[in-house]
């Protein structure tokens, strides 16, 4: 059995998905075998796996952390929003159910056998697995049927340490209240705390340190100072893109609507680090910019839903306008769909039954089906012969004229379509713009002359080194793995006896 350790938070976006892949890649570098585990995660980025299913994204990123391909295994129930009180339930990769909030919150427990079974699976081909919790052991309403955070500690029997963000203001009270308002036996889990993201001199913090272990009856593991370079790694939740407009001092201006059921929205990622890019990312109530070189439909997990998202914002009006001013135009996934002239839901795979008209810039028609393709591919970008990479996660399929014209040929199929003028393309590919030599070839339509701008992958991997080193220098690494064996010397004395 491997050593296990959880990391739970004092409230959502406090830091876990990163604390947790910046421990991954310091032990990974210590040379143990490490991989991660989100028992429960609620994500519209998704990513898909070795095995043909689907994670979050969080968790594909930890995986790279550790240097190992990523699996259904570690996050086996993700919860995709398709409306504000409804999601996808995505078991081990695969669709199981929709099921609206209420319902989820009556039937979760029926998932925490698959859940362990995952879990086990991961500690027997590893030396050390992370866990990480979802939002907050403190939400004291949710702790009955959970399987997120302390119901699913005690079922695995692993310790927890808290992690609260002081950066946000209150560390003392949200660490200090969380053990007030939890059990005693959820109380008696956790192990250690963690202070993240400390803007300044962290030994100005020592008599909060001094505190919080008086309070608490637990020992500090470590304050991390801020990481600045988390902005070069995927974010997990669509709420990163609510408050920042993402800018650089690029000549291409590149404008991508922020829908509300935004998906996979880390495509975007290479492109805003890209450095002759201006990304600008409209938030609802702004008009699209009149001086975009390109408009960027990004996925969406709901196609309907943010095709009338889209229309209410006006961001319709924008777009033809810039159609009719020869601006270039390109749809990825749920936003190829948008461009066509209709989405089709003959079975209301999306919730309710019915057509659409799209924004008719493409000559094509989709029908949304319950079957969802996932994998991940290799393809030729057929304008201009360069090589990429991606992957496909959608419901669906898109036909008409304009598919004569592909985006992309994958093996012996192709894949997008390109309106008659070459100004509009729509494709069901993700991740294509991690493809270096691709990325600079598009952007060279679009008035780049940089070649070889950066490579991203390369990026990703070396921010993630300097994440692991990061760890290592302010974490207690050697209390954290002890706190993590302990869970081995409790199965072994509960053999014995």
């Amino acid at each position: 059995m491997s050593a296990a350790l959880m990391i739970q938070g004092t409230g959502s976006d406090v830091g876990k998905s990163l604390i947790v892949a910046g421990l991954a890649r310091a032990f990974t570098m210590r040379g143990l075998s490490v991989r991660p585990f989100k028992p429960q995660n609620m994500s519209n980025n998704a990513a898909v796996t070795a095995d043909g299913g689907e994670i979050g994204r969080a968790q594909a990123l930890q995986a790279r952390a550790c240097n190992t391909p990523p699996t259904t295994h570690m996050n086996p129930v993700l919860l995709k929003p398709e409306t504000d009180t409804g999601a996808q339930v995505i078991v081990r990769g695969k669709r199981n159910a929709t099921m609206k909030a209420r319902e989820w919150m009556l039937e979760r427990t029926q998932f925490m056998p698959a859940v362990l079974e995952s879990f086990e699976h991961l500690c027997t081909e590893a030396d050390l697995v992370l866990i990480e919790g979802a939002g907050s052991p403190a939400e004291v309403n949710l702790r009955k049927g959970d399987i997120a955070n302390m119901g699913f500690a005690h079922a695995a029997d692993v310790p927890v340490v808290l992690v609260g963000d002081i950066h946000r203001g209150g560390v003392i009270a949200s660490i200090v209240g969380t053990f007030e308002v939890i059990s005693p036996e959820d109380g008696d889990r956790i192990a250690a705390f963690l202070i993240n993201n400390f803007h300044g001199d962290t030994s100005l913090f020592e008599d909060g340190v001094r505190t919080l272990e008086a309070r608490t009856g637990r020992t500090c593991a470590g304050v991390i100072p801020h990481f600045a370079d988390a902005s070069k790694l995927p974010a997990e939740d669509a709420v990163a893109l609510d408050h920042v407009k993402r800018k650089s001092d690029g000549k291409i201006k590149i404008a991508v609507p922020r829908l509300s059921r935004i998906a996979n929205f880390d495509d975007l990622d290479p492109l805003s680090h890209s450095p002759e890019v201006t990304l600008d990312i409209v938030q609802p109530g702004h008009p699209l910019p009149g001086d975009a070189d390109l408009i960027l439909l990004p996925g969406s997990k709901s196609t309907l839903a943010d095709l009338g998202f889209l229309r209410a914002q006006g961001w319709d009006i924008d777009i033809l306008a810039h159609a009719r001013r020869g601006g270039r135009l390109l749809g990825l996934c749920g936003g190829y769909q948008m461009l066509g002239k209709m989405v089709h839901d003959p079975d209301g795979v999306e919730g309710t039954q019915g057509s659409a008209e799209g924004l008719a810039l493409l000559d094509i028609e989709t029908s949304l089906t319950s079957d969802k393709a996932l994998a991940n591919v290799s393809a030729l970008h057929v304008p201009s012969g360069k090589k990429l990479t991606g992957y496909e996660i959608h419901l669906g399929n898109s036909e008409g004229p304009d598919c004569a014209r592909p985006f992309a040929k994958i093996s012996d199929r192709y894949d997008g379509a390109t309106s008659a003028n070459g100004l509009v393309e729509g494709t069901y590919l993700h991740g294509i713009f991690s493809s270096d030599g691709f990325r600079d070839a598009y952007l060279a339509q679009l008035g780049a002359t940089a070649t070889q701008s950066h490579a991203h992958d390369a990026m990703v991997d070396a921010t993630l080194d300097a994440l692991g080193a990061h760890m290592e220098s302010h974490c207690d690494l050697d209390q954290l793995f002890e706190i993590a064996k302990s869970r081995k010397a409790a199965e072994r004395q509960k053999a014995v006896s």
